[in-house]
């Protein structure tokens, strides 16, 4: 029997061992006969399942150990339900096998149902959201966003992009240039405020749900630079948004931020110079991630996305004559739907 089907059949005798309990402690009466349904499953090894019994609705995450861990998405669902964030609450778990129950935050993501039209409020809400939990204070114990871990992110990029998607050596100068490259953008994420950032707030992670919006995929929390959520919220890897619109998003937020006491820089060109540079780290990171999910766990869909990445870069290489170096290195490389060309 395959390995996740043996998963899947432990999880169910643990949700009926748990709900009895549950609804007890809820005041939500007699277990009714439920099913349990795919919901959702992402880049990860975790899974969604949806239990569904007479119009009550829970989620069932299953993330298998050794190569995932609930612990984080515990704690960090805590700290958000503290700043007031629309989290889902743990209802269940059984940490040591890698399985919570939780409450069901909606069935549409903002990337399902956000356009043109509906934009700027559904990222209005997200906006207070994001400026709720970075107010919280940096005292729970959660790692930092440091050097080691950005220089690791970085690293993806030539690692799983260039040599293994595109089968590129970079010679010696190359690999110079490289090392420069990151140490710019290393220094200007270290540079700036720190906050907690969620590290993957993006539409496909906000559910459209009263209170609007709920926050998913926060297991990854970290204390780190201050504009690093808000430019994944504005350019997010699987749609994009005219640049016009991105600016004023950011200018918003700035605004706001500044006006709540949140840590951002003192003028709106030093934010979006900080928040153009994040980008790019994040952009490298992602495509080298991308590149990984494919060749080595056998999901090539995510590559699709890559030029999407690529013309983000581009558009800060356009405006910040600091980053030719890379901007060179980037130009030598063949261009195509994530494939070489």
């Amino acid at each position: 029997m395959p390995q996740e089907d043996v998963r899947l059949g432990l999880l169910s005798a643990w949700l009926d061992q748990c709900l009895p309990d549950l609804f007890a402690r809820q005041g939500w009466g007699p277990v009714p006969t439920g099913s349990l349904t795919p919901a959702s499953s992402d880049a990860s090894f975790r899974r969604y399942f949806r239990w569904q019994a007479d119009g009550r609705s829970l989620i069932v995450m299953d993330a298998p150990p050794p190569q995932e861990d609930c612990r984080p998405f515990v704690k960090v669902a805590g700290l958000l339900a503290s700043a007031g964030v629309h989290a889902p609450r743990i209802l269940a778990a059984d940490l040591e096998r890698g399985f919570l129950l939780l409450d069901d935050l909606g069935r549409r993501t903002y990337l399902e149902v956000i356009d043109a039209d509906n934009a700027d409020a559904l990222f209005g809400d997200a906006l207070q959201a994001l400026l709720a939990f970075q107010r919280l204070p940096l005292d729970a114990g959660l790692p930092h966003y440091d050097e080691a871990l950005l220089r690791r992110e970085l690293q993806l990029f030539p690692e799983w992009y260039v040599r293994r998607h595109l089968g590129i050596v970079w010679q010696a100068g190359q690999l110079a240039a490289w090392e420069r490259c990151c140490a710019l953008l290393i220094d200007s994420a270290l540079a700036q405020p720190r906050v907690l950032v969620h590290r993957d707030y993006m539409p496909r992670n906000l559910m459209e749900s009263t209170p609007n919006p709920g926050v998913l995929d926060f297991q990854d929390a970290v204390y780190g630079p201050v504009t690093y959520d808000v430019t994944c919220l504005f350019k997010d890897a699987f749609l994009s948004w005219p640049e016009e619109r991105v600016h004023g998003w950011l200018e918003r937020y700035w605004s706001q931020a500044r006006a709540a006491g949140i840590p951002v820089q003192a003028s709106f060109a030093e934010f979006q110079r900080a928040s153009d540079l994040m980008g790019v780290q994040r952009h490298l990171k992602v495509i080298g991630i991308f590149a990984r999910i494919c060749h080595r766990d056998g999901k090539p869909r995510y590559l699709t996305d890559v030029p999407r990445f690529f013309a983000y870069i581009d558009t800060v290489l356009a405006r910040r004559p600091e980053l030719a170096e890379l901007g060179g290195l980037l130009a030598a490389l063949p261009r195509g739907e994530g494939q070489p060309a």
